[in-house]
């Protein structure tokens, strides 16, 4: 019997191999892109929490003109991770320094898969100034 290979139909290891190389560009390329867009979300998270948090201290100053709780100490946040909810934790959120009765700074420190990121600490003070690693990360 005789089998003719003229006839055979499907793809060459030749042609498999530049399709696998093909994919591995294309990941290679998409791969640092989503992950950048990743830690862009979580960072948005955690500003958005930052300025809830921001809020919830001007409701109190409102209340009792001073940030502080009535023995002068620091006050309890109503959260402190951000996301609030899962159980994955990308920043801590916390009061940077003292906080005296007109002023106070929060922070957000990175943390988890989010410790890599470029902006490092997010912060925010009572008079609306925004700080972090690098300038363009607000």
């Amino acid at each position: 019997m005789f089998v003719s290979y003229r006839n055979a139909r499907g793809f060459t290891l030749i042609e498999l191999m530049i399709v696998v190389a093909i994919i591995g560009i294309i990941a290679a390329i998409a791969y640092p892109s989503y992950k950048s867009q990743v830690e862009k979300t979580r960072r948005t998270t955690a500003q958005g929490e930052l300025m809830e948090l921001a809020q919830w201290m001007e409701r109190r100053h409102t209340k009792s003109f001073d940030y502080r709780e009535s023995d002068g100490s620091a006050p309890t946040l109503p959260f402190t991770k951000s996301p609030r909810e899962g159980s994955a934790t990308f920043y801590n959120l916390s009061f940077s320094g003292n906080v005296t009765q007109n002023a106070y700074l929060l922070q957000a420190v990175p943390t988890g898969a989010q410790s890599g990121d470029r902006c490092g600490t997010l912060t925010l003070s009572s008079t609306g100034a925004r700080g972090a690693g690098a300038s363009d990360c607000w």
